[in-house]
């Protein structure tokens, strides 16, 4: 029998379905009207990052109190409740900032810490994904199969930083088409949907992988972690600086041909 000790309720995922419809809302109102300032680390953030952050943190504070956050722009360590959120409240800021219209609000409740639930939101694109674990992948609330998607893709998605190992191996030709979309969650989730058939990211933090990894699950897709395997960690580890390379394939035999390629990343 299972044990619903751990789910959401119907309930829980309508309200979180209206929350992030409102922050999808503010951040398309917001796009194209908003500067950026760089982090520490380098990267971008602008105020509507910061303004989706604290409303969806607050939202889940009033949905489902009593459940940790970790979060981008906020609280960077595991929390140490048994359920708890890994939220990254607009992945792509770059793009967002620049006027590219192609980023994504990423959200995963984690149980007995790996993703049960996951809400993956393009807002430009009008598509919700919702992933819960041994339940399937729904996109704009009907259910996907992975054997629906017949066509062949032969594109892999790179990120930025992943980019060196063609410069480390310049004599190999790469076995795919290279793109680039920018966004971490959405490169991962391009392979789930067969627009791609792998991915290899060099530097993803948890936020940026958390809901995508459950839909790569459901989906029967594979990962490859490289180096650090997100299922090992532990209650109050500051993930700040913590990177996952990993490969992603459609199949098996997708993730074997882009081994070698990922093995790469590692190389000094």
């Amino acid at each position: 029998m299972e044990n619903n000790k751990n789910k959401l309720s119907s309930d829980q995922i309508n309200a979180l379905g209206y929350l992030f419809e409102e922050v999808s809302q503010r951040q398309l109102d917001d796009f194209g009207n908003i500067s950026a300032s760089s982090k520490s680390d380098g990267s971008l953030i602008t105020s509507c990052d910061l303004w989706s952050d604290r409303k969806i943190v607050q939202g889940l504070s009033r949905i489902v109190p009593g459940e940790g956050v970790l979060s981008e722009e906020g609280d960077k360590s595991i929390p140490s409740s048994e359920a708890y959120w890994i939220v990254d409240p607009l992945d792509g800021t770059t793009n967002f900032a620049a006027g590219i219209p192609y980023w994504s609000i990423s959200v995963a409740r984690f149980v007995h810490g790996i993703p049960e639930t996951s809400f993956l939101i393009i807002p430009t694109l009008r598509k919700k994904f919702t992933a819960i674990r041994q339940k399937g992948v729904y996109l704009n609330n009907k259910k996907i199969f992975k054997d629906n998607n017949l066509q062949k893709s032969d594109c892999v998605s790179l990120c930025s930083r992943s980019i060196k190992i063609l410069q480390i191996n310049p004599r190999e030709i790469f076995p795919g088409k290279i793109r680039l979309l920018g966004v971490s969650s959405l490169n991962l989730t391009s392979v789930a949907m067969g627009q791609t058939f792998g991915a290899i990211e060099s530097t993803p933090k948890i936020w940026d992988i958390a809901a995508a990894w459950l839909i790569l699950d459901e989906l029967n897709c594979k990962i490859n972690w490289l180096k650090t395997n997100p299922e090992n960690l532990n209650s109050g580890e500051d993930l700040s600086q913590v990177n996952f390379p990993l490969i992603a394939g459609r199949t098996s035999e997708n993730l074997s041909l882009l081994k070698p390629w990922g093995d790469l990343l590692l190389k000094k």
